[in-house]
């Protein structure tokens, strides 16, 4: 299932999307959140153009990101690679969702996009082993893990370089039914491709990632973990568009504008 955060100018509601009879994509509106209450349907249905959507998942807890994650992209980062999972924290006031703008602060010189594929945490997890970790995972949406690559290297860790308001975009909605094995994870600029890289080549799959974080740190519904990102990162400006990619979920695009 898909399920997509919306608004039509009121409060964000929550839907399943798919096609209707005719083909076109459409939401059937869901009762409340299902992170929190098994999906039903309301009877309401509503056209997809006819919906602004919202970042599908605003996590009440963390953001959980992991550096360094494929091979090719250490290298071109002339870092080694990490014996464990190389862990970072982005604020949740970092997130944002499909269309909305990836905003330039004025302190970097030097933001870059990072395509990602994102987990979305369904009940709370302490400890899970990982031929349990499907069980404490509600669905896969697409990231992009925006970093001030200027600030990430002077500032001697990433709170700042990863926080920023904006950093964080999510979406276009959570895919419940997902195999995260194999998946192709791309990002076009401009409709330039930048980065093209699959799920196969993380260093630290999916489970391992899991039981990982959540042996440091208790994992509540809605937390996401950026799974890491491929080769071809690069720089974003103003009035560039962003396009992530993650096979089997769907294009997650913002535009890049500098702060007022």
């Amino acid at each position: 299932m898909r399920i997509a955060r919306f608004t039509t100018g009121d409060d964000p509601r929550f839907g399943a999307v798919g096609q209707d009879d005719s083909g076109a994509t459409v939401i059937a509106v869901l009762e409340g959140d299902p992170l929190y209450r098994t999906p039903q349907l309301t009877g309401e249905k509503l056209a997809l153009e006819d919906v602004r959507l919202l970042a599908p998942v605003i996590p009440r807890s963390k953001v959980i990101g992991v550096g360094r994650n494929y091979a090719d992209h250490a290298a071109e980062m002339s870092n080694p690679l990490p014996e464990e999972p190389l862990l970072f924290l982005k604020p949740n006031t970092s997130v944002i969702g499909p269309d909305e703008p990836i905003v330039l602060p004025p302190q970097s010189g030097n933001v870059h996009h990072e395509a990602e594929l994102a987990v979305v945490i369904g009940r709370i997890a302490k400890s899970v082993p990982r031929d349990r970790v499907s069980e404490v995972i509600f669905g896969y949406t697409c990231g992009n893990d925006v970093t001030a690559r200027d600030l990430q290297k002077t500032d001697n860790q990433w709170a700042r370089a990863k926080g920023f308001d904006t950093f964080c975009p999510l979406g276009p909605w959570i895919e419940t039914d997902l195999d995260p094995a194999d998946l192709a994870v791309r990002c076009r600029v401009g409709g330039e491709e930048r980065q093209h890289g699959r799920t196969s080549q993380l260093i630290f799959d999916v489970a391992t990632l899991v039981e990982y974080i959540s042996a440091a740190f208790t994992l509540l519904p809605g937390d996401v973990i950026l799974t890491g990102t491929p080769a071809g990162v690069g720089p974003i400006t103003a009035g560039d568009h962003v396009a992530v990619t993650v096979e089997g979920i769907g294009v997650l695009a913002n535009p890049v504008v500098a702060a007022d």
